[in-house]
């Protein structure tokens, strides 16, 4: 039996063993519309017996000694490792990812794991100056029972980052992955898991709807919820958590600058910029949205881009060798071509691209832009590169700025030019001579704006920020004397 056999989970949910489930959801290949299999999805009920089960099991699984949750996490790693041609498979399939993408997510993924396996014996807190002859201690505990909603664009990925800590501290967790990657955001994770030998009760997959999704939030075991998608959704988590006195880990939009500064190499600031804002069909929170390049290269620049562009082949990467796959669904294919029109519309030009291929879309060129069209201010999530020009840092920093998001920001050419120009710009992540799109087991990870809480994932010191409370505790040597 191989670890995605879909005899285990077909139709079925994850809450304690594999469950049946009266109401089932087709997966479907976006690149062809075919049905790969079922999942079972789960219901409000469901998740309120699910986070009663998950408050009971944590207990006993907080209670493990450090090595025990260690040795799980290290045995997922495993897993991941051991079968990562079948997850990659499922990626391609579900998520319509190209085969590089797969294996980069599946990559992450091992990474993931290794990294968090080692936070079980992360120190877990400090020793205050002593008062009134006692020891003072501040130390982390874990936070209880974590609901975790994971998107579709990066699905493996971006749910596991808050699983894995979220479990290694000693937490139970609650995953509701997209309903459009239910597998290889949340099947795969649920396997490998219970593979790697985590007690029943301590993880459970539960696919569905949105009234799913508030009830991950409102039920009264979770005391962390750590959401990566869409700033208006966030919006509504964070004020629904607000209301519970619950934390809200938030990881949201982007509209992410790549700045190409004077004197830059054309060339290769070109392959940098068509990286970030290609891969994954543009479908990243990190994506270069907006191209600002100094006037004195941006002719050039803009050429380069678009000859990149042209030479893209779109296709179904299950089939074919191809550089951009599909866009998740009808319905986002739509929006990116009404973007891109809209713009049009409003005096844009296209450059390259600028058509629906398919299932894909066209990586695009737009340049003639102004600041208020929809192709610059608003986040596309798809394979848009729109253009403008600048002439002085001051006005660099300003056009970066002038976002309501604040994710990532690549700047390409003279690192002191760059190191001045990171200096001014409101961002959770700087990337000089890099592109926007980077992410590492044990680099912190976040936004500030409508990007989202802050840097809440990734990182020993973040993880444990994030997943656990604290506690303050005193010992004296024997019972302190009282005027009572």
């Amino acid at each position: 039996m191989t670890l995605l056999d879909s005899d285990v989970w077909g139709g079925k949910f994850y809450s304690d063993r594999w469950q049946d489930s009266p109401t089932e959801q087709p997966v479907t290949e976006p690149a062809t519309g075919d049905r790969l299999g079922t999942v079972g999805l789960a219901t409000a009920e469901d998740v309120n017996r699910a986070a009663a089960r998950a408050a009971e099991a944590q207990r006993e699984w907080a209670a493990t000694s450090p090595q025990q949750r260690a040795a799980v996490l290290r045995r997922a790693g495993e897993l991941f490792t051991e079968h990562a041609a079948e997850i990659e498979h499922w990626l391609v399939r579900e998520a319509g990812s190209v085969r590089s993408k797969a294996g980069f997510e599946a990559g992450l993924a091992i990474g993931e794991c290794f990294e968090c396996a080692g936070l079980p014996a992360h120190p877990q807190g400090e020793v205050l100056a002593p008062q009134d002859g006692h020891w003072s201690l501040a130390r982390r505990r874990p936070a209880g029972v974590v609901s975790v909603i994971a998107p579709f664009n990066f699905p493996l990925t971006l749910g596991l980052r808050s699983v894995a800590p979220a479990l290694a501290l000693g937490n139970a967790v609650l995953l509701k992955p997209d309903p459009r990657t239910a597998v290889s955001g949340g099947v795969v994770i649920a396997r490998v898991f219970e593979e790697a030998g985590l007690p029943a009760g301590v993880l459970h997959l539960l696919p569905g709807d949105g009234a799913v999704g508030r009830a991950v939030v409102e039920a009264p075991e979770v005391r962390v919820i750590s959401f990566t998608g869409s700033t208006p959704v966030g919006r509504a988590i964070g004020e629904q958590a607000g209301r519970l006195l619950k934390r809200a880990h938030l990881e949201l939009g982007g509209n992410n600058a790549l700045v190409v500064l004077p004197g830059a190499d054309v060339a290769k600031a070109a392959s940098a910029g068509a990286f970030g804002s290609y891969l994954h069909q543009g479908q990243i929170c990190m994506t270069t949205g907006r191209h600002i390049v100094h006037e004195s290269l941006v002719e050039e620049y803009t050429a380069a881009l678009a000859a990149k562009a042209e030479a893209l082949t779109v296709g179904d990467p299950a089939r074919q060798d191809v550089a951009l796959g599909p866009i998740i669904d009808r319905r986002q294919l739509e929006r990116v071509h009404g973007i891109v029109t809209a713009s049009v519309a409003a005096g844009a030009e296209v450059a390259a691209g600028g058509e629906i291929d398919g299932a894909g879309y066209r990586a695009t060129v737009l340049t003639g832009l102004t600041t208020d069209m929809p192709a610059w201010r608003e986040e596309i999530f798809g394979p848009v590169a729109p253009v403008i020009s600048f002439s002085t840092t001051q006005e660099a920093a300003r056009i970066v700025n002038d976002c309501e998001f604040g994710l990532s920001v690549g700047i390409l050419g003279d690192v002191g030019t760059a190191m001045k120009l990171a200096d001014r710009i409101e961002s959770g992540k700087v990337h000089i001579n890099e592109q926007t799109v980077s992410d590492a087991p044990n680099a912190p990870f976040g936004g500030v704006k409508s990007s989202g809480t802050g840097s809440r994932f990734g990182g020993a010191a973040a993880n444990v920020e994030a997943f656990t409370e604290t506690q303050w505790l005193t010992v004296r040597p024997d019972i302190a004397d009282y005027p009572f």
